[in-house]
Order: structure tokens, then sequence, then C-alpha cells
């Protein structure tokens, strides 16, 4: 099978890359990324060498360059998206462009060649916020609260409508928060490692106990694979890691592994509509999918605080320029 992978210079396209070629001998994948900040074509170092492997520079917004590399393949991954909740409060146009609309540009280029299967990659996000007890499940209403949700929420909708109307084969994953290698230093566990190495604050939301459920990102990796082979039309799949913790319980498990002291800890004006607690219901995953986290999450914190030691140059790098600018916009003046 050829895949066309949108958004594979990302996190976790990225790691869905390297982890599909390895899985599959015989399958192709065409990376289609745009390369914005987040973007980092250094997250595939080597596999550029792979003849499986290929890439197209494009904005999924471009319908023309779109549909130019979505010829020849059989089935279409979205991870392409504006992804944090920060950036969408300063500029929401750019996420309802590209998470949106870009998704609707995808959908149509699909229909028109036919795609045997189109998997929209979202987030839990799209469900709002929990109150301190219960799961979302694939049932729970969408009720997103940031721009960046209220766009992925728009994409999925979308992506329904498209196999009710049209009869396409869709199917959308909605993960839990992702950690491990190559992930951009403005998330929670990438930049509190960055910033602890270099002995500089690390600014925490309000009281540090907003709660997340934690996924190691091989393990959903693992998630888009089951859905993308054994997956139903028009079925959507959650995918969590079994790993709710509040935001100052990694922060300080961080701060543990690295031997460095919690007088680092700043704590900072809470961001508006900060949801207070994610936790996913999996369940769904493992009936029909045989699927469920592997990695317990002490264990993902410890591999993920290895790589990063190890892989300084990588991160030095991406902490520049219009990074820095934007990061002490955001956390600076709180």
């Amino acid at each position: 099978m050829k895949l066309l992978v949108t958004g594979g210079a990302g996190f976790i396209g990225s790691n869905f890359i390297r982890y599909y070629l390895d899985a599959y001998p015989q399958d192709e994948i065409v990376n289609f990324d745009v390369l914005t900040y987040a973007g980092n074509l250094e997250n595939l170092a080597g596999i550029d060498k792979n003849e499986r492997y290929a890439f197209i520079k494009g904005d999924i917004t471009d319908a023309a360059v779109v549909a130019a590399a979505m010829r020849g393949v059989e089935a279409v991954i979205n991870f392409a998206a504006e992804s944090h909740v920060d950036r969408s409060i300063e500029e929401p146009e750019v996420f309802v462009t590209t998470n949106t609309m870009g998704t609707q540009i995808l959908l149509e280029a699909a229909r028109a060649q036919g795609i045997c299967r189109y998997l929209q990659v979202s987030t839990d996000e799209v469900y709002g916020s929990l109150g301190q007890e219960g799961c979302f499940t694939e049932e729970t209403p969408l009720a997103p609260n940031s721009p960046y949700s209220a766009s992925k929420a728009g994409a999925d909708l979308l992506v329904r409508a498209y196999c009710h109307t049209f009869g396409m084969d869709t199917v959308i994953t909605r993960c839990s928060n992702n950690y491990g290698p190559y992930q951009f230093p403005e998330k929670l566990i990438p930049l509190m490692i960055a910033n602890a190495l270099e002995d500089k604050p690390l600014p925490v939301y309000g009281d540090g106990l907003n709660i997340r459920d934690w996924l190691y990102v091989e393990d959903h990796c693992r998630g888009i694979d089951a859905a993308l082979h054994k997956g139903k039309a028009g079925e959507v799949y959650n995918f969590g890691g079994a790993g709710e913790r509040s935001n100052i319980w990694i922060v300080k498990s961080i701060l543990s592994l690295l031997g460095k002291p919690e007088s680092l800890i700043s704590y900072v004006k809470d961001r508006p509509g900060h949801d207070r607690r994610y936790a996913i219901d999996f369940s769904k995953a493992v009936r029909e999918l045989d699927w469920r986290p592997e990695t317990d999450l002490n264990e993902g914190l410890r591999c993920t605080v290895a790589w990063y030691l190890d892989n300084r140059e990588w991160w030095e790098r991406v902490r520049s320029g219009d990074y820095r600018e934007y990061y002490a916009r955001m956390y600076g003046n709180r």
C-alpha cells in the first residue's frame, strides 16, 4: 500500500513514519508537509535515504498541490494541524484555515481520486473539559473550549459529513496528550525538560492541577496503524495512555529524573479557557482494534528524558528565532 501522510515532519507524524516504514517493509509513504515552525525534516534524519519514502513540500490548503500529491496513493492519514492552544488564542484564523479548511480540501481531493481510506488524526480536546469523575467516550458530545479544539472539531464534523453524504471510507482517531521523542519544545514535557537542563524557570499555569491523560507517542502510532487497517468506516476511535496525572506531577517528576530542584518551578497566570481535566475511555479500541497502551507513564517519562539528554543539539536548534520571541511573549509577563 502507498500512503499519503500529511504533516509527517511534525512530532506525531514523524514518529508514525518511522514506525510504519519499519513495520511494513513492502509499503510506501509520501510525506506532505509545509514545514512550519513545528515541522522539522531533522525529525526524519536517515529516512530520506529509504527508497520507499518521498517528501513533498506543500500546504494542505492548496488544492492543486494536494491533488497532485495524492495521485497514486491508496490511503491518506492527516496529521497536518496547527496544534498549540496558546497560539490559537493569539491567531484563531490560522487554526481555522489550516485545521478546518485544510481538512475539507484534503477530503475533496480524496473523494475526487477515489482514495480507499481517509484517516483523520484528531484530539480529545474536541470533547471539552471533564469534572473530577468520568472519561471521554466516542459518544461524548463535542464541546471544544479553545480556537484550536474548535477548529479540530470542525474538521472532524467535515470528515463525518463526507462519510455520510458521499459514502467515503473515513475513520477518525482522537488521542490524549502525546509525549516522546521529537516533540517541539513549546509543549509541556519537552519545555520542562529543556528549561530544567538550562536551569531556567519552569512556567506552570495556574495551580498546576490541570489533569491530562498521557500517551506515549509510539503507542499512539500503533493505534493509528490499527485504525487504518482494522477500523470500520465512519467510526471514531479514542486512544488513551491510562496515564492520568496533574501537570505539576509531570513537572516534579521531570525535575526528579534530572536531579534538579523544585525551586525552578514558576507558577504563572493561567491561560484563558484552560480545560481542567481530560481522561480517555479507550475500551472501544481494545474491543474492535485489539489495541491498548503498552508504555507505563513512569517508564515513558524516563525514556523521553533520556532522549532529550541524548539529543540536545536537536532541541537547542529548534529553540531559537521565532520560538524564543513567542516564548517571551507568552510567559514573560505572566
